[in-house]
């Protein structure tokens, strides 16, 4: 959940999209309603909607559109979701067994392509060919954003330019296109439409880091994963590739061997040395970075709740510890 002052300004709003949300999860399938629904009430954060409706009232938008709008960007983010966890093989996704643990791999890939399909139908409905051409975009860039991510599982020789390409491509892109999105529908300028989705952009870059450097020093209880989760699933993370150049000697066998052979791996001993090398402090300063830069990017948007809350939404994905 985004912080209580973003909640209160946009309640109305998000309460709208929830709306649409569960309007458009409608299907006589059975098994479609029960997985979309046991997805989308799983408790997410509902960020990249959020921006979105954010950015719309920042511009003074008036409309409705951002309501469907907002509902088709949650409705992607689900369905890469729902296959991330096929993919990965993950059994808990928010602290609870994941759709695919729940209903199989079959019914997820699915319902996954539902969601899809029901998005580009909403988008359609917009009759807007520019925001079509976003999504579209938005949705390709993340498909080879996975299919980068997965060509970088269990490979030492990842740099951090090629996690930080499947950063930008798989996560961060849907951030722009909210930010993007909601400079359209208000008509603003081709300067500040640019300056909009490159603050989304930045925002979805720290908010990665940030979920990566939980992945090393996160709670259970608070981020609902095991730490060493991506460690186990052979993922190559900032924090780990950090380790790769600066920990010390007698680790470095060891992180090597925990890239290439998770299973076999001493968990306890890799993020010992993830956290004693400062791999977290370097990921966090990078993140941090990346907010700073999002901050930047909104000050050719006037004075406003909305645009608090959007500095206040970049602070929050550094911030947050879940």
């Amino acid at each position: 959940m985004a912080p209580k002052l973003i909640t209160d300004l946009i309640a109305e709003d998000m309460q709208a999209v929830d709306a649409v949300i569960r309007d458009r999860l409608a299907s006589d399938v059975v098994l479609i309603r029960q997985v979309a629904e046991y997805i989308i009430s799983s408790g997410g954060k509902r960020l990249r909607p959020a921006l979105l409706v954010l950015v719309a009232g920042a511009c003074g938008y008036r409309g409705k559109a951002h309501h469907q709008l907002a509902a088709v960007v949650e409705f992607i983010h689900t369905a890469t979701l729902l296959h991330d966890d096929v993919v990965d093989d993950s059994s808990m996704r928010r602290g609870r067994a994941t759709a695919n643990a729940t209903f199989g791999n079959p019914a997820s890939v699915l319902v996954g392509d539902f969601l899809y399909s029901r998005a580009f139908q909403m988008m359609v409905e917009v009759d807007s060919m520019r925001v079509m051409q976003v999504l579209a975009d938005a949705t390709n860039t993340i498909a080879e954003g996975e299919v980068l991510q997965l060509l970088n599982i269990h490979n030492i020789e990842t740099t951090e330019d090629d996690y930080l390409r499947v950063v930008r491509s798989k996560t961060a892109k849907l951030f722009e296109a909210a930010g993007r999105l909601g400079g359209i529908l208000s008509g603003v300028t081709p300067e500040l439409e640019q300056a909009l989705a490159a603050c989304g952009a930045h925002i979805g870059t720290a908010f990665q880091l940030v979920d990566d450097i939980l992945d090393y020093s996160g709670e259970l209880e608070t981020t609902g994963k095991n730490i060493g989760d991506d460690l186990a699933e052979g993922k190559v993370t900032l924090p780990l590739i950090f380790a790769l150049r600066n920990a010390a000697p007698e680790y470095q066998g060891l992180i090597r061997k925990a890239i290439s052979e998770p299973a076999e791996t001493d968990l306890d001993r890799v993020v010992a040395a993830v956290r004693e090398c400062g791999a977290l402090d370097y990921a966090r300063t990078q993140a941090e970075t990346e907010s700073g830069i999002a901050k930047d990017m909104l000050a050719l948007l006037p004075n406003s709740k909305y645009r608090d809350c959007l500095l206040e939404l970049a602070t929050f994905a550094v911030s947050r510890n879940y």
